[in-house]
């Protein structure tokens, strides 16, 4: 959300001027930067984080996503655009938030992936500020359960109090709204979505947008009222919802 300075230091003291780059920067790589899993999940981060871009779910450097390898996070960078990222521009941190690799400062919502991983067995988390989502974390507390997929998250969605981006305090707030769920609304923000893998948590997160697209246009009718799921029905949904969007893990 807060945007770099133009000009990064890297490794080497070298410099390098992000205006117009594309295809990511071609630096010397730290040796655990050459392990597999690292490049393949952090290709993987990658390949997420421009596809939130290219579905509508963030504008410019707004929303980050990070996947979970073993005790590191990896996380994209803050202010930088997805599309200037390569494979040597990994960035990862301990569970503590120090981080072990790269040069980029990690995304300044570190606070809110950390507190997902120490609290869940998440293995990837994306937040967005989706459109639909964000509006509605402006009128609800709670997004009515007008879909079944309203199990897919767990139950009927919740929406965080407000606090400034970035600090812990609104990761905490998250964390409450997240009870029980596997997302939830940030209160005139957006979305935080998790799963097993990448492609479980983005599936949630276009999921949710879609539900909160859904409420807005059938509440929007005049002199009608949605109808809405009991609990009975999002228990059935969720239980035969169980596993979907973990294809790829």
């Amino acid at each position: 959300m807060v945007s770099t300075a133009a000009t990064v230091k890297t490794l080497g003291e070298r410099k390098v001027n992000w205006n117009g780059r594309s295809g990511g920067v071609n630096r010397r790589r730290e040796p655990m930067a050459e392990r597999e899993d690292i490049r393949s999940a952090w290709a993987e981060v990658l390949a997420t984080a421009s596809r939130t871009t290219a579905d509508g779910l963030v504008v410019g450097t707004s929303g980050n996503v990070s996947a979970r390898v073993g005790d590191l996070v990896l996380v994209t960078p803050s202010g930088i655009p997805y599309d200037r990222l390569g494979p040597g521009d990994v960035v990862a941190v301990d569970l503590a938030g120090r981080r072990v690799l790269g040069e980029l400062p990690p995304t300044s919502e570190l606070p809110m992936h950390l507190a997902v991983y120490r609290a869940t067995d998440a293995g990837a988390v994306v937040h967005t500020h989706a459109v639909h989502a964000t509006a509605v974390s402006t009128l609800v507390d709670e997004l009515p359960p007008v879909h079944y997929l309203t199990g897919l998250l767990g139950g009927p969605v919740r929406v965080a109090d407000y606090a400034l981006y970035g600090t812990d305090e609104l990761a905490a707030n998250m964390l409450r709204a997240l009870d029980g769920r596997s997302g939830c609304l940030l209160r005139n923000h957006g979305t935080v979505t998790y799963g097993a893998g990448l492609d479980q948590a983005y599936d949630r997160t276009a999921q949710l947008e879609w539900m909160c697209r859904l409420w807005l246009t059938a509440s929007g009718v005049p002199g009608r009222v949605p109808s809405l799921l009991g609990p009975e029905q999002l228990a059935e949904a969720a239980e035969k919802l169980r596993g979907y969007g973990r294809s790829r893990g």
